[in-house]
């Protein structure tokens, strides 16, 4: 059986923490960010966990980790 493939894109997205929750960066804060204020781009800057909707297909996207 050959290996799997890690999916290239979310091995750059996501990291798993030690109790395997699916940690990412929150979306909005690459351009545009004139009209956010500050308090906005600053919580933005912090990371999040992933909706438990979701854990499964992002596991499943990076085998290894």
């Amino acid at each position: 059986m050959p290996k799997m493939k890690t999916h290239s894109g979310a091995k750059k997205r996501f990291k798993l923490t030690k109790t395997g929750k699916v940690k990412r960066a929150h979306a909005f804060k690459s351009h545009i960010l004139n009209k956010k204020t500050t308090k906005r781009k600053r919580n933005l800057r912090k990371s999040a966990i992933a909706d438990a909707t979701n854990v499964a297909k992002v596991k499943k996207m990076m085998p290894y980790k």
